[in-house]
């Protein structure tokens, strides 16, 4: 079986035959059809995509002679039985006259062709002239081919092929209908070889296809030769290993195996997969190309996993591999390799280039976490996310009334944190706030989110005020942003009547003042209620604060103070913030030294962290319950059909 065999056979006769160019094969058949003929054509396209079979077609179509041999036998479905079907077939047709433009591109060649086409058809109906590579034609030929393009007699046609149209003057593109052939993708040559192939009986790998789809490059004709001697090759079966070592490219399983490796955070495997890489003497420069590409299908399956490229055959596995990754380390990876690919110039041999590469890849990987999470695919919005900003955005646009004072009728009791007094309306504890009470300590008492303006006609609660206290706001204002806090009235003054007062979903209230007050342990030893309760005085910040956020006492010898660190925040540790520690706690009275103890959290205890963490959403819970429940809002929500946006509910005093 031979290349010659394979492609006379397989040559499409009509225009249903054709593979991948349908939106083509519409215009012409419909044209065809309804009589709209046009004298020139221009077929565009990279090599192999059928432009000239498509001209040899479209010349049968107008020369058919099964229906009869007037303007009525056009047909868009050629007999291909009639002499001039198999006359055009065979290249024998008188009447259709095929140039290379490439190798005849001076004027004169140009003019002795034109001087035949006033001259009446001979065989056919039409005298047709099929020029391909059009673009190697020079300036002086396209002049002189201009007038006879621009008005030709009404028996010819002009069928005109090129790889290059840029290179076609305007005058000439404006004069032809032009019809771009598509580029074929891998898919669709795998599918036409899988056709041809199970039509020949001859065995294959699907595998094996898949490298000949990608080396065609979207040329069909040159998946159609490689395909021949890939056959030879074999001996009569298309393998994997034989089209591999036929094509000289790279193992595609070898490229996946180091992205496996990246994703393990193997470096053992990763070396391992170079060496083997090695024994088959591949440019080191390609594999890192091939590896990123990889990167970058990784990073478009997280996003979009419909739309990753299946040119390898790999798609399943591409999207089982993204889930292994974090987003962050696709993004580092695919960065560190694109500087390893132009760095590869400087370095001293290129597999120790690609080595340095990966290995840095891996070095400057985020430390914390041991192994990647899976990350659940696609990555998107959370859903609660999408709708509370669309919601937002729905209550921006809808006008709200000026803030009014509110009346004394409507007015709440103000809410204090003195222990003993009570809310008139308790609050419901979450089933998370439930779980966590149960299992550690009983905490601190903390003040509500704020504090409800108190009618002092209808209420005479008010809270007693320690005498040790600095002097605080009595009341909490509501604001509104974006406009500024204003001074709360005292409050004895009674609040006048007027319209009720509106509450924005984006309200945020104005701050109490809440004393803290230092343990007295200068002579004593720091445990972890006390480091808890001293935390926020120490006026720790940005990264030192969140490191020692994430610790629990561990020990204290009075000189020695022993953090036990959460492994999550290991690369965390520097000198820098073990000083800043201890130079807060020297401030505060307490100096020690630090030292800290990298080991897993005991979950009977709380670290400032996860009792900030805790505090915020217990206050935000208390937040939410008083706007559902205050007057003004429900006055809001029933009068515009308002929601109150939970996302956006920031108490004022929430611990940062």
């Amino acid at each position: 079986m031979s290349y010659q065999v394979l492609a006379r056979k397989w040559r499409p006769r009509t225009f249903h035959e054709l593979v991948g160019q349908a939106h083509v094969q519409r215009a012409l058949v419909n044209a065809l059809d309804q009589g709209r003929l046009h004298h020139a054509y221009l077929f565009t396209g990279t090599r192999g995509v059928g432009k000239t079979t498509l001209a040899r077609i479209l010349a049968k179509c107008l020369n058919c002679t099964a229906n009869g041999r007037g303007d009525e036998g056009i047909t868009s479905t050629p007999c291909g039985q009639c002499d001039s079907c198999q006359a055009i077939d065979e290249g024998r047709f008188v009447d259709l006259i095929e140039v290379d433009a490439a190798s005849r591109t001076k004027v004169e060649d140009t003019r002795e062709l034109l001087d035949n086409v006033q001259y009446a058809p001979t065989q056919g109906r039409y005298k047709v002239y099929l020029i391909d590579e059009v673009h190697m034609l020079s300036t002086s030929s396209f002049n002189a081919l201009l007038k006879t393009l621009e008005e030709p007699p009404p028996h010819v046609k002009f069928l005109l092929a090129t790889t290059d149209p840029q290179k076609l003057p305007p005058t000439v593109l404006s004069r032809c209908l032009q019809f771009t052939l598509k580029h074929m993708p891998p898919e669709r040559v795998v599918e036409h070889l899988t056709y041809v192939l199970g039509e020949e009986g001859v065995a294959f790998d699907e595998s094996a296809l898949w490298l000949l789809g990608k080396a065609a490059e979207g040329s069909m004709r040159d998946a159609m030769s490689l395909t021949d001697q890939a056959i030879a090759f074999g001996q009569g079966a298309v393998r994997h290993a034989d089209v591999a070592a036929m094509l000289g490219t790279l193992d595609h399983r070898h490229i996946l195996g180091l992205a496996e490796s990246l994703a393990d955070v193997d470096v053992q495997r990763l070396l391992s997969e170079v060496a083997e890489l090695a024994e088959q003497g591949p440019d080191f420069a390609a594999v890192l190309d091939e590896l990123s590409s990889i990167l970058h299908r990784l990073a478009v399956a997280q996003m979009v996993p419909d739309a990753v490229d299946n040119s390898h055959g790999d798609r399943d596995a591409i999207l089982q591999l993204a889930s292994r990754f974090t987003a962050e380390d696709i993004q580092l990876y695919y960065q560190i390799g694109i500087q390893g690919r132009g760095d590869m110039v400087h370095a001293p041999d290129l597999r120790s280039a690609l080595e340095m590469t990966l290995l840095r890849m891996l070095a400057f990987r985020p430390q914390g976490v041991p192994k990647p999470p899976r990350t659940p695919l696609p990555l998107r919005r959370e859903p609660s996310q999408s709708a509370a900003t669309e919601t937002s955005a729905q209550v921006a646009e809808t006008p709200s009334p000026a803030p009014q004072p509110s009346p004394a009728a409507d007015a709440k009791p103000e809410v204090h944190s003195t222990p003993g007094a009570q809310p008139e309306t308790p609050l419901e504890p979450s089933p998370e706030q439930t779980a966590s009470a149960a299992e550690e300590e009983p905490p601190l008492q903390e003040p509500p989110p704020w504090a409800v303006e108190a009618d002092t006609q209808a209420s005479e609660v008010e809270a007693p005020q320690q005498a040790s206290e600095p002097e605080a706001m009595s009341e909490s204002e509501l604001v509104t942003e974006p406009k500024p806090v204003t001074e709360p009235e005292p409050a004895s003054a009674p609040a006048p009547d007027s319209e009720p007062q509106t509450v924005e979903p984006s309200t945020v209230l104005a701050p109490e003042a809440f004393p803290e007050s230092r343990p007295d342990i200068q002579s004593g030893k720091l445990d972890n209620a006390q480091w808890l309760q001293c935390f926020d005085s120490l006026g720790l910040g940005g990264l030192t604060r969140n490191l020692a956020g994430n610790c629990l006492v561990e020990s204290d010898d009075g000189t020695l103070l022993t953090l036990r660190l959460d492994p999550s925040q290991e690369a965390m540790q520097a000198e820098v913030h073990q000083t800043r520690i201890e130079r807060a706690l020297k401030e505060q009275g307490m100096p020690r030294r630090i030292a800290f103890y990298v080991a897993e959290l005991s979950n009977s205890l709380e670290t400032p962290r996860q009792r900030e963490e805790r505090l915020n959403k217990e206050r935000h819970a208390q937040a939410v319950d008083l706007l559902n429940h205050d007057p003004h809002v429900q006055k809001l929500q029933q009068a515009f059909g308002a929601k109150l946006i939970e996302s956006s509910v920031k108490p004022a005093n929430a611990m940062r």
